[in-house]
């Protein structure tokens, strides 16, 4: 029997891995999950860089009510419309093997496959809970931050930051200025070599030393900032462009952000399902943190009511929240927290039927040159490229409610 070769392993590996991506997804996270168990929420016939649609932003005044024999309204009346434009956000994850690793493909195609195998399914885990934590956001308004520097630093390798909830050892950083931008000598392309999580403020230690006078500054992977999806942060922010709207100018395109600061109460969940329902949203779902929602959980008990989680269609298991109609209350790990104040977390108010994933296609290998396996010039090794182009879009952006500063049990 023949050996393996390139193009049989390229076959064999396009068929046994790209048909998992999706089931990987379905296991492993939450909010994406939520949004892709709905075949509603998921538009795959995207061409081009843009999905492009209009909304509606204002209403047809000319209704009158005129004595006997009066003239009508004087001018027709008519709907208000605006453009909404949506580019696509462009993703990737690549894998390495070392030509060892490949010579165990003419010789022992199992081995070879076992080997390929650790790497592939920790690059899918690696991809689908970046995408989880991208759903989030961890900023209002600032695409791609990790975390924020707590202040100024001169000359060191180590760091104090807000959260390390979304920070890893051995990414690669970037440490720019929020509003330009710009980076100082020392922090661009830098590694994370050590993260201590115990406490408040978090600490990282990286590569090189570098001195940074400003302390408006946040960390980002590598090349990444205003370059991510877009996030229910983003969404639910009443000050942020989204989509191409500016909601100073279209102030019906204003998101709802409520800082509660302060304890939970069935109060202040009712008023921003009651928000979101003024404005025409229907709340389906509501995100939260382990804390909040171990906060809800004795708000429930401290009342003397049976709490016991229920299943909900895609295979949840969630605390009801009940608002004439069961909401599902949803922890979930990737959901943000706020690392400056610890035991403060948020709760997400999302209406899954205004929430839309546009992309090309799933995130899949790429093989335009018939192989998944490109050599690495001037090394013995190869790697593959996976890529999806996405972006998470809302049609009413007013349709969801985020609260901040909710105490964590």
């Amino acid at each position: 029997m023949a050996g393996a070769t390139m193009a049989t392993l390229t076959s064999m590996l396009k068929e046994v891995y790209e048909g998992r991506i999706e089931d990987q997804k379905n296991e492993e996270v939450i909010a994406v999950k939520r949004i892709e168990s709905s075949s509603e929420n998921v538009v795959d016939t995207v061409g081009g860089k843009y999905v492009t649609f209009p909304i509606r932003v204002q209403r047809n005044t000319n209704i009158s009510y005129r004595a006997e024999d009066t003239q009508l309204g004087a001018n027709a009346g008519r709907q208000g419309y605006a453009a909404v434009q949506v580019p696509l956000k462009y993703g990737y994850g690549r894998f390495r093997v070392t030509g060892q690793v490949m010579e165990l493909a003419e010789t022992n195609p199992q081995a070879f496959a076992s080997a390929l195998d650790d790497e592939m399914e920790s690059l899918k885990v690696d991809i689908v809970k970046d995408e989880n934590r991208i759903a989030y956001g961890v900023y209002q308004g600032e695409n791609g931050s990790l975390a924020k520097v707590i202040a100024a630093f001169t000359a060191t390798t180590t760091i104090n930051v807000d959260t390390t909830q979304f920070l890893s050892v051995g990414e690669q950083i970037d440490i720019r200025n929020v509003t330009t931008g710009s980076v100082a000598t020392g922090v661009a392309d830098v590694t994370i070599t050590d993260i201590v999580t115990e406490g408040a403020p978090g600490q990282i230690t990286i590569s090189a030393a570098t001195a940074m006078t400003d302390a408006n500054s946040r960390i980002y992977r590598m090349g990444n900032r205003n370059l991510e999806p877009t996030s229910f942060s983003d969404i639910t922010s009443a000050t942020s462009v989204l989509h191409g709207l500016d909601p100073a100018v279209q102030r019906v395109w204003k998101g709802n952000t409520v800082a509660i600061a302060g304890a939970l109460t069935e109060l202040n969940m009712i008023k921003a399902c009651d928000t979101a329902r003024t404005r025409g949203g229907k709340t389906s779902v509501i995100f939260t943190t382990l804390g909040v929602r171990r906060s809800y959980f004795g708000l429930l008990k401290a009342d003397r009511r049976l709490v016991d989680t229920k299943a909900y269609p895609g295979g949840f298991q969630a605390l009801p929240f009940n608002y004439g109609r069961e909401i599902p209350v949803v922890e979930d790990p990737d959901c943000p927290s706020n690392g400056t104040a610890p035991n403060v977390g948020q709760m997400f108010y999302m209406d899954e039927t205004k929430i839309r994933k546009y992309r090309k296609r799933p995130w899949y290998f790429s093989d335009v040159d018939g192989s998944i396996f490109k050599w690495v010039n001037n090394f013995d090794a190869w790697e593959g490229l996976m890529k999806c182009y996405f972006e998470y879009g809302t049609k009413q952006r007013n349709a969801h409610v985020l609260h901040t500063g909710v105490a964590e049990a």
